[in-house]
């Protein structure tokens, strides 16, 4: 008799949809309370309560400079229109090409797939039991393709949800930045919340809504149900494609425009109203760092869970139809929300922000509490809803494993996760030496700040790829690929509080665009760079955790695909395996190129256009004439639609490419290759500028002594950190982050497609063989 679970299976439906409906709830309500601070001139609408925490019981700024409040007001409400509608119709223009693109992909994966057994409606052997019988071929390819479009509809409405969030979160940051920056820290982190809990839950619903349709057709055909839910993760993570490379494109090319005339040509604020391509980057923020990396981030979760539940599949819980056991991907992820929910109450209700100083402790807190309640969570899952011992499928055979070890393998993933982000955070933040070094090498010029920001790039790959690599032994060698798998998961368990945290940055940097732009108070402006210089570090650290699942996320769908492609061993010493490798290794480098090239030239263009109207605009530059906002808006939409095609094109056809001329010996060498490469770059360019950035805004705060020595703003130091932080940007929200969906993406495409790939790869192999 096979052990059961603890948690009956009736608890298991009810445990994981209420905890993803309660994650939706504290999302909303959270929504709610922000609400409460309204666009209006007065003075009580906007409280979020009557207690006089976080600074609330200030005056505000301008009642003490005497300001007009009301005009101030009505000027950030037509700011955050103006960028809201920008953003909105930006993700319109960009989703009616994805939408073509999903519809033309859908078609290939039913085509594909259905052609495996000749589009036969006949029962087949199942792939690892070939004395049972499992549901047709054509079968997976209709299911694929319907998960694969719920997941692409899933991420794209996370990414246009989180948009609509922060633009609706951005005025209102401003304007609690006048009674104190613990105010205006409450509510970019209470919006940050909205979109993490949102994503966490929706991801987690959707996901358990499908299995159990699916299940409905294909009874006791697990093998059959949980291969077809892997187009669930290829859905979300195409979308992520296209969303951070078009989003990437779009804010870099505004953010660099505008920073090379405006701070370093013209010698004005950043954000400054003067600045014709300064509503374009605000739009940026929300297209780029929010709507992309929501995605993104949305696309690792999915991806993980499916490669979780694939291999399970195929080992004793899905043998044995243990489904308590088999949904433990989900139940994590379920006590994540919980633990999340938990977590962020300690930065909204519990703790008080009182001073500048600590808002970064406050959202590293956020980061270490979640992953201790978030280790007890994951014994207590481990305990109940897994048998005391059952088997992993392991290459053909089946590896014993006891609950326990288990419970380590996710653990080791989210400690990973916390190293990682903590390591990124010392390279990146101002309050450490390495930036400061960075900094003080702006002294002889741009020229060395770019090396030492190369240098400390390079060097912080170090410790994260040995914290990938630990958590890889030890995940493996307890549970085989459903030990990386889960690992992964751990990593990810906290998606909706790291997503927080990463959302909160640029609703923070926009809320300081504003301000500038309504022509506040600097105090306030003070206040919101201070906020946008902890979401920097936190930013990064954000990217770190994306990175880092990524590796685990595509290591586990490359054990995956191995499996399914009936692939025995992957020899290095092949000259089929090798030739894989080598173009694997190089693909990272083309992505990057292709990405930072398209940011460039649309560069290129809003450089001209900014210069145009500063040269023929009269009065633009003493304030009395009003930019052409518009046009620096329409540049960075046309650009970044036309440029995000090639890339997204480079992703998802090199797999259908090479599996089915060169076969699935080639395929996992170019697999394994983007991985190792695309891993390595991705880290070294999240950090260097990070570092390049906070360095610049290390200078204009002048918060010590060796700080003021290298300023002020517009000192020669200063100019140089500029062209250190402009370098950087196509790297660090374009280029970069797309690395991480390169490797994800292209093992999950690989797994959806083993089955056609097995059947019919190797056409030019075949051919001279």
């Amino acid at each position: 008799m096979v052990a059961k679970a603890l948690l009956p299976e009736f608890w298991t439906e009810i445990l994981v949809p209420v905890c993803a409906v309660v994650g939706i709830a504290f999302s909303l309500f959270q929504w709610y309370i922000v609400s409460c601070v309204k666009l209006t001139a007065d003075r009580g609408a906007s409280s979020l309560s009557e207690d006089g925490r976080n600074g609330h019981g200030d005056y505000l700024i301008e009642e003490e400079e005497g300001v007009n409040d009301q005009s101030v007001v009505a000027k950030c409400a037509e700011i955050q229109t103006a960028i809201s509608e920008g953003a909105t119709s930006f993700l319109f223009t960009e989703y009616k090409y994805v939408g073509v693109f999903m519809v033309f992909f859908a078609a290939i994966i039913f085509l594909f797939l259905g052609s495996v057994q000749g589009f036969s409606t006949k029962s087949q052997p199942c792939t690892y039991d070939k004395t049972t019988t499992c549901k047709p071929a054509l079968a997976t390819a209709v299911f694929s393709t319907i998960s694969f479009v719920l997941g692409a509809v899933t991420s794209v409405l996370s990414g246009f949800l989180g948009m609509k969030i922060a633009t609706y979160a951005n005025a209102r940051t401003t304007l609690e930045a006048r009674r104190g920056v613990g105010k205006a820290f409450i509510v970019a982190f209470r919006s940050g919340a909205v979109m993490g809990f949102l994503l966490a839950a929706n991801g987690l619903l959707v996901l358990y809504i499908t299995i159990n349709l699916f299940k409905i057709y294909y009874g006791d055909d697990w093998e059959g149900l949980f291969e077809s839910i892997t187009g669930y993760g290829l859905g979300g993570s195409s979308m992520a494609l296209f969303g951070r490379v078009g989003g990437g494109i779009y804010t870099k090319a505004a953010d660099v425009g505008a920073d090379l005339v405006g701070k370093v040509e013209r010698n004005i604020p950043e954000d400054d109203p003067r600045n014709p391509a300064v509503i374009a980057d605000n739009v940026g923020d929300n297209v780029g760092d929010i709507a992309g990396m929501g995605s993104d981030l949305f696309g690792s979760y999915a991806e993980s869970s499916c490669a979780a539940l694939v291999v399970a599949s195929i080992s004793s819980f899905g043998i044995s139809h243990d489904f308590t056991a088999m949904l433990f991907p989900l139940l994590i992820s379920s006590m994540g929300i919980l633990v999340c929910l938990i977590t962020t109450l300690f930065a909204t209700d519990i703790s008080e922000i009182k001073a500048v100083k600590e808002i970064e402790p406050a959202l590293k807190n956020q980061l270490i509490i979640s992953t201790l309640f978030m280790t007890v969570g994951i014994a207590i899952v481990s305990w109940t809803a897994l048998p005391y011992s059952f088997t992993i499928y392991n290459f053909g055979t089946q590896k014993l494993v006891k609950n326990w070890e288990l419970f380590l393998c996710v653990a080791v993933g989210l400690w990973a996760g916390l190293i990682i982000g903590f390591v990124t955070e010392y390279y990146t933040s101002n309050a450490y030496i390495p930036v400061q070094d960075v900094a003080d090498s702006c002294r002889t010029g741009a020229a060395t700040n770019v090396i030492f920001g190369l240098a400390l790039g390079y060097k912080s790959v170090i410790i994260p790829i040995f914290a990938i690599a630990v958590s890889i032994f030890v995940s493996f060698s307890l549970a085989a690929m459903y030990g990386v798998a889960v690992a992964a998961l751990g990593m990810l368990s906290t998606i909706a509080t790291g997503l927080a945290i990463d959302a909160y940055g640029p609703i923070s940097d926009n809320a300081g665009g504003i301000a500038e732009m309504a022509g506040m108070s600097h105090r306030i402006r003070e206040r919101t760079d201070a906020l946008d210089a902890a979401g920097n570090t936190t930013a990064a650290i954000g990217k770190g955790f994306a990175i880092g699942s990524a590796a685990l996320v595509s290591l586990a769908l490359f054990g995956a695909f191995v499996s399914r492609a009936g692939i025995q061993t992957v020899d290095v010493l092949t000259p089929k395996v090798v030739i894989g490798l080598l173009v694997g290794a190089m693909l990272p480098y083309w992505l990057s190129a292709m990405t930072m090239k398209s940011v460039g030239s649309a560069a290129l263009k809003m450089v001209e256009e900014v210069r145009r109207q500063f040269n023929t605009i009269p009065g633009l530059m003493e304030g009395t004439a009003k930019p052409d906002y518009a046009t620096c808006v329409k540049i960075s939409t046309d650009a970044s639609i036309k440029e995000m095609i090639p890339p997204g094109c480079l992703v998802m056809l090199t797999p259908l490419i090479v599996g089915f001329f060169f076969g699935v010996e080639t395929l996992s060498g170019v697999l394994a290759g983007s991985l190792i490469s695309g891993v390595q770059i991705a880290i070294s360019a999240s950090n260097t500028v990070g570092a390049w950035d906070n360095a610049k805004k290390y200078i204009e705060a002048g918060a010590s002594e060796h700080a003021r020595s290298l300023g002020p703003k517009g000192s020669e130091p200063h100019k140089a950190a500029v062209i250190g932080d402009t370098i950087g940007d196509p790297l660090k929200d374009t280029s970069g982050p797309s690395l991480n969906i390169l490797i994800k993406l292209m093992a999950v495409e690989s797994l959806v497609f083993a089955p056609f790939f097995a059947t019919h790869g190797g056409f030019l192999f075949n051919i001279f063989s």
